[in-house]
């Protein structure tokens, strides 16, 4: 891919929109698959009354619209400002108390887990029915959009065409706690290719930074799946 046409597609522009400034990509089509767009927001006249407490507005209570969901709330139920950058917010933003418990916890992911899919790990990357796995360095593409696969070959992967993801592992610590994740399992459906493709990562058996590196990865990836059918279901 060209520099050119790579700096295109991670463009991006600053807007306001009624809820707040927001850094979006320039070209919507190059938008992040992990993103959410702004709900519409649940008209003045439609409520007279909180959502939550069913508080009555008038001069003293005042409405405001969660920058989530869109409902109307008052102070009271919608008071907190909390960043909100699956819709690409520059500054906290107001939402109510169950949609801010859901950004709390998606700004770890922003927070840790992104920054390591970014960084990328070491694999060896099985496609389809080959025999032969090959050592390739997997990672995510800065603007979210791919699973860049880099050895001796290389392959992209649109993140918005991958079907399945099943994180493999193996056993269970002394003491007890979560089986040990060694790999992933991933169909997509690649372009011009019939039916589903299928890709398997397992983690190197070495014990050394390399190998949790490769972890670390693995369970940001599994976080990152969640969100993706998240927001495929929204």
């Amino acid at each position: 891919m060209s520099s050119e046409v790579a700096a295109r597609r991670d463009a991006k522009k600053l807007v306001r929109s009624p809820s707040g400034l927001r850094m979006v990509p320039e070209h919507r089509a190059f938008g992040s698959p992990f993103g959410l767009e702004e709900p519409q927001w649940v008209p003045d006249k439609e409520c007279p009354r909180c959502m939550q407490c069913d508080a009555k507005f008038d001069f003293l209570t005042r409405k405001h619209h969660c920058r989530r969901c869109g409902k109307c709330f008052c102070d009271k139920c919608c008071g907190q400002k909390v960043p909100l950058r699956r819709m690409c917010f520059v500054d906290p933003v107001r939402q109510c108390a169950d949609c801010a418990l859901v950004s709390h916890r998606e700004a770890e992911f922003y927070d840790k887990q992104l920054k390591v899919l970014l960084s990328g790990a070491t694999f060896l990357v099985t496609f389809g029915d080959a025999e032969k796995p090959e050592a390739m360095v997997c990672r995510l593409s800065n603007n979210q959009r791919f699973l860049l696969l880099e050895g001796d070959s290389r392959y992209e992967i649109e993140i918005a065409r991958i079907s399945t993801v099943q994180i493999l592992t193996e056993g269970f610590p002394p003491g007890g706690g979560n089986a040990r994740a060694t790999g992933m399992s991933l169909q997509y459906a690649a372009p011009g290719a019939e039916g589903m493709t299928q890709l398997r990562l397992t983690a190197g058996e070495d014990a050394n930074a390399s190998r949790r590196q490769s972890t670390a990865w693995l369970a940001a990836m599994h976080k990152a799946t969640k969100l993706l059918y998240e927001s495929r279901d929204q």
